[in-house]
């Protein structure tokens, strides 16, 4: 394996953010890795998402098992396509060489790494903007009657003023650096069990007890039930779609590979069980209450006799939704504009970049139609799903867990391929990703639409493994042959 030289491949353009991560600076441990997707877990959206799969007629056991299912193989994903960042330091942006080749890296890159990432994170921005509304609202009424019916292409003051100020949370989270994001989520796992456990046990009170809860039957559907089930667990895993791709940017930091796969299983697995139990008790105990579904955490959190209740669930949501912004999006924007402009950016530059983007989309034009985001975002998680799969395939099939560093970080290396491109590569993602996706155009391939997760991620897989060992076999007969 050819060793990297630092200083030289600095004075080559290449900065210390994208660089392998030093040993001393791996210091993030099962604790670390247990808390950092919490956020990511128990946020608006996904309780919203679960209200969708009691509204398609699921019980609470298919519910439960749905989440749980779904839990699990997130956890194996995430592991998986985590470790070559545990054991080269490898941030994401270089990873996506390995596969892509140096130039066809940018294709995916830009994809997650921009493209979703900054329309997440204005999504998660303004979405945490509202709950700050609430809290501002609870300790300061008139704030929200100011500026009377003035508003700034469509928000008004109160909204405009949160929405700034949940901005400037996430900048400062930003220059507080990874190390930081480690102990805020630390400091933030706590909070998170305390306020939706005590949801949920106000829902199951309300509701009478866990009897009738549990005895909650749902409508049922028609439709086949394993396409049915399979495209329940879709729903949960597709707001991992960007996460799973670049999770190495997280376990680059980790002390070992056994470090971050036990602390990112227990971590998914029981924080989702955590979830699990809060977002049925909330959403189903709500309905028998009230007699009316109630599938937005914040209205559930409105109904609350306590303003100090009220205080710290909302504080708790905006915590969330932070933690999740940072990790899940902003953290990989930064990555992917330093590399592109490695001569003239840095994380933290590319990161400001990318949040300042993430005002001009206007992310509140978005959530006035559900239906235009949610699209957006199901075309993006169908091309990201084969992305994944081709990573997986290329490290544990074709490499074997064995990367050159020294290649990678070169521009005339044998991770150049063609040009700068892996065609296998990009065929297979282009393949998978319209077999994810051709059913929201074409009626007959819709199960495999509902399933698009899963059907981009196993059709990348086979694909590539398939044509890379074919290469590989075509050169050892040339080879004899000569």
């Amino acid at each position: 394996m050819k060793q990297i030289n630092r200083e030289q491949l600095k004075k080559a353009g290449f900065n210390e953010d994208i660089l392998p991560t030093k040993p001393e600076a791996r210091n993030w441990n099962v604790g670390n890795y247990a808390t950092v997707w919490m956020g990511s877990v128990h946020n608006i959206p996904n309780y919203i998402a679960i209200g969708g799969l009691f509204a398609l007629g699921m019980s609470v056991g298919q519910v439960f098992a749905v989440i749980m299912a779904a839990s699990v193989v997130l956890a194996i994903v995430m592991v998986l396509n985590g470790h070559a960042g545990s054991k080269y330091g490898l941030p994401f942006a270089m990873l996506i060489r390995s596969s892509y080749g140096t130039k066809g890296a940018m294709i995916p890159g830009i994809l997650r790494g921009v493209i979703a990432a900054i329309m997440w994170f204005g999504f998660q921005t303004y979405a945490g903007s509202q709950a700050l509304i609430i809290l501002i609202g609870k300790l300061w009424p008139t704030f929200l009657t100011l500026g009377g019916d003035w508003n700034l292409l469509g928000l008004t003051l109160p909204a405009l003023i949160s929405f700034l100020l949940f901005w400037l949370f996430n900048v400062a989270l930003i220059y507080g650096g990874l190390e930081f994001l480690g102990k805020f989520t630390n400091i933030l796992s706590p909070l998170v069990y305390i306020v939706f456990g005590g949801m949920a046990i106000w829902a199951i009170r309300l509701a009478g007890g866990i009897g009738p809860i549990l005895a909650y039957t749902g409508t049922g559907t028609s439709e086949n039930q394993i396409v049915f089930f399979v495209a329940g667990m879709t729903a949960v895993i597709a707001a991992w779609a960007a996460p799973i791709v670049n999770v190495s940017d997280f376990t680059r930091l980790a002390r070992s590979t056994k470090a971050q796969a036990i602390g990112q299983t227990l971590g998914l697995v029981v924080t989702y069980l955590l979830f699990a139990i809060a977002s049925i008790a909330i959403i189903v105990g709500s309905e028998i209450a009230f007699g009316t579904p109630i599938w937005n955490v914040l209205d559930v959190v409105a109904r609350f006799d306590s303003a100090f209740a009220i205080g710290i669930s909302v504080l708790t949501l905006c915590l969330t939704t932070l933690s999740v912004n940072v990790t899940g999006n902003i953290v990989p924007a930064g990555y992917q504009l330093a590399s592109l402009f490695p001569k003239k950016l840095t994380f933290k530059s590319g990161a400001m970049i990318a949040a300042v983007i993430g005002i001009l989309v206007m992310p509140w034009k978005l959530m006035e139609n559900s239906t235009s985001i949610f699209t957006f975002l199901s075309i993006v998680g169908g091309i990201l799903a084969p992305v994944a799969g081709v990573m997986l395939a290329h490290y544990f099939v074709v490499s074997k867990t064995e990367l050159d560093l020294g290649e990678l970080y070169s521009k005339k290396g044998k991770y150049n391929y063609k040009n700068g491109f892996n065609v296998n590569a990009l065929i297979t993602t282009a393949v998978a990703g319209v077999l994810s996706l051709i059913g929201n155009f074409v009626p007959f391939f819709e199960p495999l639409y509902d399933m698009s997760w899963f059907v981009g991620i196993i059709t990348a897989f086979i694909l590539y493994s398939v044509l890379e060992m074919r290469n590989i076999k075509n050169a050892q007969f040339t080879n004899e042959e000569k």
